[in-house]
């Protein structure tokens, strides 16, 4: 989806910390498998990644010191074709080996090397999501007009640039007056959006009733593919998909500039009707598949990624006012949050049309709640529904072995998020106020029973996001604190020290509440910094 990022809009916090405009995909805290212990079901270990942009390029040391305190563990950075190919805005390619990462501006290039050094230092992931804008040497022809185009971008001319991303971001490449070569990436996604217009065009023709746009996205898979393959990156994780949530099913939609909702997205995609059988005849032909059954047979060894891949990305924004299980009304073909069982049967589907039983992954890259204020839109809820919500929602996606990481989009509201819209996800007003989801992202806390019991012990899920780094940092075991208060008055008093032994910072515990309050989680840094989770309410019943 388009968003307006803002500016930056620092803000002085306890402890040294900066607030910035960021995206924020998050697990809880770093790490790579679970030792917490759930109270009903298997779990996932979702891990955290994070997206910026406008910080990240301004103060790439600043910005991952921040996110290192944060327990944030991956740095999503998107590697925009157009901003880094030379002549760019040219009708005519010009004159380069463009799988050579040395034949592209190094200018271009070094803001991207400062980051992987930066993060390389601060023990943080990172994952290159190369994509659109395309460079206008590259758009397929009869493009229409439109500022955020992408038109039939050229396969070929992507798989030389992802092949010239591959290369420099081998573990060997030494940039011309560099002493050490470039840390190396070892985690890649392919495009953004593409079942939205701007980020893929066109989406659908005949009156819609033809999908295109997955077809583009094939072939652009299929270079990229090869190119990370023969620049030593066939073993990383490489994911696909980034798709959208939702789209447009009524009238002449998505037509070129519109979106496709994802499942149908994911269908034509991998090549099958709605009953996911393989498409056949003028059909498929149309789809940019293959029209008979010997060629059906061919085609998962012919596209790799859309069976290989380490997953599949999915923005799975909810519709705000819908609580986070709840799936859009009318909408079977979306993929938001509640919906995502259905894109993950709609994936084993469509892999076994073509007698491939594994199931992909699923990975959140975008996720977050506009609201209100500053937004007075439908969607828009107020921030306190909101931090319930993006608790609720962690906890959901914590419950779901499928589901590898969670997100939250943005950090600060963009400066034009206002009545009239802006997508305020942030976690503070453009002001720089923190909103009440800031203290919900932090340190996550759910109560799984609606937060209502008997004498019974409740059920707390929690998270603890910066002390898996901590931990590593110090070689200290880290512990956080269960606190209850009364309804009506009186102090904070904890009931419960939880240790923190999950890789994520992730814990599932049961404490007895003596009464009706509210509960929270309390945790300090090793400077002394005490930090606290949102008051979750209980009702003894």
């Amino acid at each position: 989806m388009l968003r307006t990022r803002g500016s930056l809009t620092p803000l002085a916090l306890a402890g040294g910390l900066i607030v910035l405009l960021v995206l924020l995909a998050t697990g809880c805290g770093s790490g790579s498998s679970s030792s917490a212990q759930p109270a009903a079901s298997a779990h996932g270990d979702p891990e955290s990644i994070f997206e910026d942009e406008l910080h990240l390029h301004a103060d790439p040391s600043g910005t991952l010191n921040l996110l290192h305190r944060l327990g944030v563990s991956r740095v999503r950075v998107y590697l925009a074709w157009k901003t880094i190919a030379p002549g760019a805005s040219a009708q005519a390619r010009p004159a380069f080996n463009a799988a050579d990462p040395a034949a592209y501006p190094a200018s271009a290039w070094s803001i991207y090397d400062r980051i992987v050094r930066a993060a390389a230092a601060q023990h943080i992931g990172l994952d290159f999501t190369i994509g659109g804008p395309v460079p206008q040497w590259a758009l397929g022809p009869g493009a229409p007009p439109n500022p955020f185009s992408s038109w039939k971008p050229s396969p070929a001319d992507f798989g030389a640039f992802a092949q010239a991303a591959g290369a420099r971001y081998d573990g060997t490449f030494k940039p011309a007056g560099d002493a050490t070569p470039l840390p190396r990436v070892d985690f890649w996604s392919v495009w953004n959006e593409p079942n939205y217009g701007p980020g893929l065009a066109p989406q659908a023709t005949q009156q819609s009733t033809v999908e295109v746009s997955p077809n583009l996205y094939r072939g652009l898979l299929d270079a990229a593919w090869r190119a990370l393959e023969q620049t030593g990156h066939g073993q990383d994780t490489i994911l696909i998909g980034e798709v959208a949530p939702r789209g447009q099913t009524s009238g002449n939609q998505p037509g070129n500039f519109s979106g496709m909702v994802p499942l149908r997205f994911v269908r034509a995609l991998y090549c099958v009707d709605d009953s996911f059988r393989a498409l056949s005849g003028a059909a498929a032909s149309a789809r940019g598949c293959p029209p008979d059954a010997s060629g059906s047979k061919r085609f998962a060894g012919e596209h790799p990624a859309l069976f290989r891949a380490s997953g599949f990305a999915v923005h799975p924004y909810p519709q705000g006012n819908i609580p986070p299980n709840v799936r859009t009304p009318g909408e079977p073909d979306f993929a938001d949050l509640a919906a995502l069982p259905s894109l993950a049967s709609t994936l084993d589907r469509a892999l076994a049309a073509h007698g491939v039983s594994r199931q992909l992954p699923i990975y959140s890259t975008e996720f977050g709640y506009q609201t209100n204020p500053p937004e007075k839109i439908a969607r828009a809820i107020d921030p306190n529904t909101a931090a319930i919500y993006l608790n609720w929602s962690e906890y959901l996606t914590w419950r779901d072995p499928r589901i590898r990481s969670y997100d939250q989009y943005l950090l600060t509201d963009p400066p034009a998020a206002n009545s009239l819209g802006g997508f305020a996800t942030g976690l503070w007003f453009s002001n720089s106020v923190p909103k009440a989801t800031y203290p919900a992202f932090r340190m996550p806390i759910y109560l799984p029973a609606g937060g209502t019991g008997g004498a019974e012990e409740v059920e707390i899920w929690g998270c603890v996001r910066p002390a898996p780094d901590v931990k590593r940092d110090t070689g200290q075991g880290q512990s956080a604190d269960i606190q209850f208060r009364p309804s009506g008055s009186g102090a904070f008093k904890t009931l419960r020290s939880v240790p923190i032994s999950d890789p994520r910072g992730y814990f599932d515990v049961r404490v007895a509440l003596p009464q009706s309050g509210a509960v929270r989680i309390a945790w300090a840094y090793p400077d002394g910094t005490k930090i606290y989770s949102r008051n979750a309410s209980f009702t003894r019943r």
